[in-house]
């Protein structure tokens, strides 16, 4: 009998392992051609480029290696750290602005009726589809200093034109408004898939302690909507810090620099410098700032499963 029931497991066992090699290896399968365009178009590009960042590498001439040279150059400059300070200020201009917006929105679209939720979320997802280089060309002309509709609005309450894009002390603010304009959609209606997610179960018996709309807020909605957040705000970060086609057609980089975000300046060195494996420095620098930030959000911002 024991031997029978033995032989009766080691059959079953065979069968398993039988049928989950089968699927591993239909798995890998269908993975290929995802793993095969994954290591032509990024994992080789991104091992070519870290070779290219430690030789001194143009298109005119063959590589020579030169060892740390180009990232100590790109530390010592004093224009790359600045842009990344720069970009700094910039998240901190539209990441939290946008966040409590899109949150301010979500709460709306989930308070009225369904037919009005609809038009909300079709409104507001409608600067995401707007390309980024339509949208900078629309803002240049809001912002224009004699004809445009911000300074004629302003106008109507007796303030003098402002130089929006031309004043150093205004442009990098003026730029952040069309981000957070066209971050808006895709934030605001993932908060509400969110927010629909939430079993009502809490808000009920909330309600029966007579609780109102911010204690609901504070004890349930953003406790339950912690890993939302946590999400928005890495990919907020990585999107605002890299900003590149807003400050590239509204002004350029300038005046005097006030909007070279890291991108640009990368984008700009590439163009002008014969030396590549400089930008190629940048970048990898940029990258690592961009997954030390991302792992020290992660860290200090723990991300938790919601139980219901």
């Amino acid at each position: 009998m024991t031997t029978a029931v033995r032989e009766d497991r080691r059959q079953q066992r065979l069968r398993h392992d039988r049928y989950q090699y089968r699927d591993t290896k239909l798995a890998f399968l269908m993975l290929a051609p995802l793993l095969i365009l994954l290591g032509i178009f990024v994992i080789w590009p991104a091992i070519y480029a870290g070779y290219l960042s430690f030789q001194d590498w143009s298109f005119y001439k063959d590589p020579v290696f030169v060892g740390w040279k180009n990232f100590a150059d790109v530390l010592s400059d004093p224009l790359f750290l600045a842009t990344i300070g720069r970009g700094f200020v910039f998240v901190l201009m539209t990441v939290p602005p946008m966040l409590i917006l899109a949150y301010l929105f979500a709460s709306l679209v989930v308070s009225v009726s369904k037919k009005f939720a609809s038009i909300l979320k079709v409104s507001i997802y409608i600067p995401t589809i707007i390309s980024s280089v339509i949208a900078s060309i629309i803002f240049v002309l809001i912002y224009d200093y004699s004809g445009g509709l911000l300074n004629a609005f302003l106008g109507l309450f007796g303030i003098e034109p402002i130089a929006w894009l031309g004043d150093p002390s205004w442009a990098l603010f003026a730029i952040a408004i069309p981000a957070i304009w066209l971050g808006m959609g895709l934030t605001s209606l993932i908060m509400v898939a969110a927010m629909v997610d939430i079993p009502t179960e809490y808000y009920e018996a909330a309600a029966m302690e007579g609780a109102g709309w911010w204690q609901k807020t504070r004890y349930i909605t953003i406790p339950q909507m912690k890993n939302v957040f946590l999400y928005l705000l890495v990919t907020g970060f990585v999107a605002a810090i890299q900003q590149f086609e807003l400050p590239l057609v509204m002004t350029q980089g300038g005046p005097l620099d006030s909007t070279t975000l890291p991108n640009l300046f990368i984008f700009n060195h590439f163009r002008n410098d014969i030396n590549v494996g400089y930008s190629i420095a940048a970048a990898l620098l940029l990258f690592v700032v961009l997954g030390s930030v991302s792992a020290l959000v992660f860290k200090f911002v723990n991300s938790e499963r919601l139980v219901d």
